[in-house]
């Protein structure tokens, strides 16, 4: 079978999309939605992200969704318009075949086109395939906040990462 297609998401991607992220809500801390949103709340988010320019990408093979990436707003105010925050879901049974490189390597190559200067990945749970994934791309480590969230009736921390997307010439050209 070929490699998986990284390609634009597309709003017929919102159903597949939706799947995969419930079973992170339903199974496990990578989350800390409780309650996992409908077709509609993602497709509608997706399509926010997409229409601002920001990177939104899924994983394809043979007509199937193996997964998704994103990089979009860190926070919302202004100052922070230069700094996004990925995200990458895979399916199960998807982890360990090389896709979440695939899909970040993409995500930070297309997160830089489009003017982000930093990538924030923030890990919940010590999730360490998603911490190594992210240090082989380049990611810092730069704290860990204790019992940050509550999820399965445990205190959940979160491991905060950053990289540097654009050089610190091209910060000065705005």
């Amino acid at each position: 079978m070929p490699d998986p297609i990284l390609r634009n998401y597309r709003p017929a991607d919102a159903a597949a999309i939706t799947r995969i992220y419930a079973h992170y809500v339903h199974t496990s801390v990578a989350t800390f939605d409780i309650e996992a949103p409908g077709e509609t709340a993602m497709s509608e988010k997706f399509d926010a992200m997409r229409d601002k320019g920001h990177p939104v990408i899924v994983a394809e093979q043979g007509g199937e969704i193996l997964g998704y990436a994103y990089a979009s707003d860190y926070r919302p105010r202004a100052g922070y318009r230069y700094t996004c925050e990925d995200t990458i879901y895979l399916a199960p049974g998807m982890q360990g075949k090389g896709l979440g490189s695939a899909l970040l390597g993409e995500i930070i190559d297309r997160a830089t086109a489009v003017g982000f200067h930093q990538m924030i990945a923030i890990i919940a749970g010590g999730i360490e395939p998603s911490i190594r994934l992210h240090e082989k791309l380049g990611f810092r480590v730069l704290g860990t906040f204790p019992h940050l969230g509550r999820k399965f009736d445990r205190w959940v921390d979160i491991v905060h990462m950053q990289r540097q997307l654009q050089p610190e010439t091209e910060l000065m050209r705005e």
